[in-house]
């Protein structure tokens, strides 16, 4: 993950700087342990300043407005406390070439700050810290005791201290390209790493975009770098630093990240600050859903282990208490020829009564022949008892099975991230997970799931344009079958195959074409467990002939008055 570097923050705070000063603070809410969003209100606007101290990821730009949940944590009730109603005035950095800044809090601009939130973006040391107006350090989003650093502890009532200043030379508009192309190949090495190494303020993101607008590859030796070469990567390092000076960038996306210097650019954004948000967002989204998908695919491969074996077990049962009736027809022969029975026999042979095939009877000889006839009829009354009890025990399991059959299917189909609704689907699978006692998580915070409705749904439309809605998971087939279809739609699901539901939304008096119902039956064939078949049956009725079982989980449905078409999942690509 590309980190936020000088140049960038540079960048995101002369935006802020021109648009959101001075702004009034309404609201901070802590998303998570790592970011706050902090309500800002001017004479034009409202939005939410985002600030992350996040190891990989720390950062401060405008991003997108908070959830609804309930924000717990201390910090952000903290600095409210102590900053809301106040206003922003100035944001300034601590020190030339420092990537940590000082947001400025006062009663009204024009007076002096009442309160200091020092933001420092430096990798995993990244903090945010608040004092008041002698520099006292009121509250912390990470407090580091002596133990944990004696040069620089941060600890409530201390004093707050600048971070120790950069050792290494920094670079100058002033220095001559003499004596710069003299630091940097001193020491005859690859130019990316000498550069870095010759001078502070840089990332190995901003040089490799110098470097390729240079038209130079960065493992380049210094001694093999021509003078046309030096010239070229010296004017590049010369508007480098003309942009910081100047708080003139070029946001865009790039081929491996993004750049603020428009270079390597191969799609230009309109400010730092939507740069920023969606680049950190999607990457965190990223790590969360792979972190997510990996954790509830294995939770539930180990829970349908447990429960084949389990099934396994009882119908293992269930195949021995078919052998009653040969304990009861043994007892009944036995009884028949009693007069054939002899003491201390180990077995006895006796013709069957209908086929008049010899049985084989084994006896325990210290039995007489009743009492034998008496202990098979038990083994027959044990076996009848046994498969009376364990009958609804497979099928409570079977049950079982069948759900999280469901619930691993939509899983499956949530295969890569591309959009923040696909981790929100997978999020809801974890809700409902935990809902269903499959999932324990002692630092998870409930959210309220059924408050908002459901949107997210996947959309296509047929080749006559009627739309189709496809659910992500169970929570989202639930919403879909049982809230969202109206008298004239049509319900698709694979017959008897884990799969999401599928609605087809028709207006009334709106008849299908065949092309139309063919189009979802290839696509409710790929949404389920099937889609690497050629053909999967798919079932088709209107929603008011499906039901819920009483009692029964997220995602499970009956029918009736079923049509049935062959789906063909292997042309959905094409479609």
């Amino acid at each position: 993950m590309q980190p936020v570097d000088l140049t960038t923050l540079t960048s995101a705070c002369s935006e802020l700087r021109a648009y959101w000063l001075p702004s009034r603070l309404e609201q901070v809410y802590q998303r998570d342990r790592y970011t706050i969003a902090v309500a800002l209100r001017t004479l034009k606007q409202r939005g939410w300043l985002e600030i992350s101290w996040h190891p990989q990821a720390a950062r401060i730009c405008i991003g997108d407005p908070p959830p609804r949940s309930p924000d717990t944590f201390t910090f952000s009730q903290q600095l409210v406390h102590q900053l809301g109603g106040l206003a922003l005035v100035a944001i300034e950095a601590i020190a030339p070439w420092e990537r940590a800044i000082d947001l400025q809090f006062a009663r009204r601009p024009g007076e002096s700050a009442l309160y200091h939130l020092y933001v420092e973006i430096m990798g995993k040391y990244s903090n945010a810290i608040l004092t008041d107006a002698n520099n006292l350090i009121i509250t912390a989003a990470h407090q580091v005791s002596e133990q944990q650093s004696s040069v620089r502890p941060i600890q409530t009532g201390q004093p707050y201290e600048i971070p120790p200043k950069l050792t290494g030379p920094v670079p100058s508009w002033s220095e001559s390209q003499e004596r710069w192309q003299e630091r940097v190949s001193l020491v005859p090495g690859a130019i990316k790493r000498q550069i870095i190494k010759s001078y502070s303020g840089l990332s190995a993101a901003l040089v490799d975009s110098m470097l390729l607008v240079s038209n130079i590859a960065p493992e380049t030796n210094t001694d093999q770098l021509s003078y046309d070469n030096w010239q070229k990567l010296f004017e590049s390092w010369q508007e480098w630093l003309q942009a910081l000076d100047l708080g003139k960038f070029q946001p865009a996306w790039t081929a491996t990240g993004y750049t603020v210097m428009g270079w390597g650019a191969i799609a230009p954004v309109s400010d730092t600050q939507s740069l920023l948000n969606k680049y950190y967002t999607d990457q965190l989204n990223q790590q969360i859903f792979a972190q997510l998908r990996h954790q509830l695919s294995q939770k539930l491969h180990n829970i349908l282990a447990k429960l084949q074996i389990k099934a396994k077990a009882f119908l293992e049962r269930l195949q021995q208490s078919d052998q009653a009736d040969d304990y009861r027809q043994k007892a009944d022969l036995l009884m028949a020829h009693l007069q054939n029975w002899e003491p201390g026999m180990k077995e006895i042979i006796i013709p069957d009564f209908e086929t008049s095939k010899p049985v084989a009877i084994a006896l325990q000889p210290d039995k007489n022949a009743v009492q034998n006839a008496q202990n098979l009829y038990k083994q027959h009354q044990k076996l009848k008892r046994a498969r009376s009890a364990v009958e609804p025990l497979l099928l409570s399991v079977q049950s079982e099975i069948d759900y999280l059959e469901q619930v691993e299917a939509a899983i499956a189909q949530i295969e890569n991230y591309e959009t923040a609704e696909d981790l929100q689907a997978l999020e809801e699978i974890r809700d409902e997970l935990i809902g269903q006692k499959y999932l324990e998580d002692p630092e998870y915070r409930n959210r309220s799931t059924n408050e908002t409705a459901i949107t997210n749904f996947r959309r296509y439309h047929t080749p006559s344009g009627l739309e189709i809605l496809i659910g992500r998971n169970n929570r989202q087939n639930d919403q879909l079958t049982f809230r969202v279809a109206g008298d004239y739609d049509l319900w698709f699901h694979a017959q008897e195959i884990p799969g999401s539901h599928l609605l087809m939304r028709l207006e009334p008096g709106t008849v299908p074409e065949t092309t139309d119902l063919q189009f979802a039956a290839n696509l409710a064939a790929y949404f389920s467990r099937a889609r690497q078949s050629d053909q999967v049956p798919v079932v088709y009725t209107q929603p008011k002939y499906v039901y819920k079982p009483k009692g029964a989980k997220p995602g499970i449905a009956i029918y009736k008055q079923e049509r049935i078409l062959w789906g063909k999942p292997q042309l959905v690509n094409g479609q």
